[in-house]
């Protein structure tokens, strides 16, 4: 019985864990092993009300994370839009998360508008989930990321892909070649994904003509 109860205090903690996730992704993931580990638990103490729900909300995490998956790359579900470097709604934006910003870009100016030429927002349905920033490069076909900040929502996703895409806001200036801002250069997963590329001590992503 020891042990049981340990299953059931396991599946209690990590439900309560997952509810203090800001992450969309990381939230339904460790809720859905909540309710696993107890439908195991009360299926095992014969509290079968409490495993049937808990089957239900399983059932519903599962669906909604292979949603989530499914469709993160899908540019139905993702708009990339261009917005003025000096629009009130996006300084606003940005001071609002300034901490978080400084803490993964640690070396970007203390006013990253005052260097950027283009910015550009990320929306899925009507929350904004991520902002990238330009400056125009030496040729008229290169554009230095300045900024590419997710907020914690959807952290777990690659929201900036859709302004680097070939048919993206970007492309649209037309860029043919993306430089990633030093600071960028340590998340190479997230370059990885979206398809930048080293290129001697920098990161390049390659847009078709």
């Amino acid at each position: 019985m020891p042990v049981l109860e340990a299953v059931g205090w396991a599946g209690s903690a990590l439900l309560v864990v997952s509810l203090t996730q800001t992450r969309v992704m990381r939230f339904r993931v460790l809720n859905l092993l909540a309710c696993l580990v107890l439908v195991g638990y009360n299926a095992a103490v014969g509290v079968w009300p409490m495993a049937v729900v808990n089957v239900v909300l399983a059932t519903i995490n599962l669906v909604v994370v292979v949603r989530l998956l499914r469709h993160r790359h899908d540019d139905r579900s993702y708009d990339a839009v261009p917005i003025a470097v000096d629009a009130p709604y996006l300084r606003r934006l940005l001071g609002r998360h300034a901490a978080d910003v400084a803490r993964f870009n640690p070396t970007l100016p203390p006013d990253p508008l005052a260097v950027a030429d283009h910015a550009f927002l990320v929306s899925s349905g009507d929350a904004i989930v991520g902002v990238v920033l330009t400056r125009d490069g030496a040729t008229p076909d290169e554009q230095h990321v300045v900024l590419d900040h997710v907020l914690p929502a959807f952290r777990d996703f690659t929201p900036g892909e859709f302004v680097f895409r070939p048919d993206g806001p970007v492309a649209a200036l037309g860029a043919r070649r993306v430089v990633a801002s030093p600071g960028m250069v340590d998340s190479r997963t997230y370059l990885d994904a979206v398809g930048f590329r080293p290129e001697g001590d920098r990161r390049v992503l390659t847009l078709p003509r």
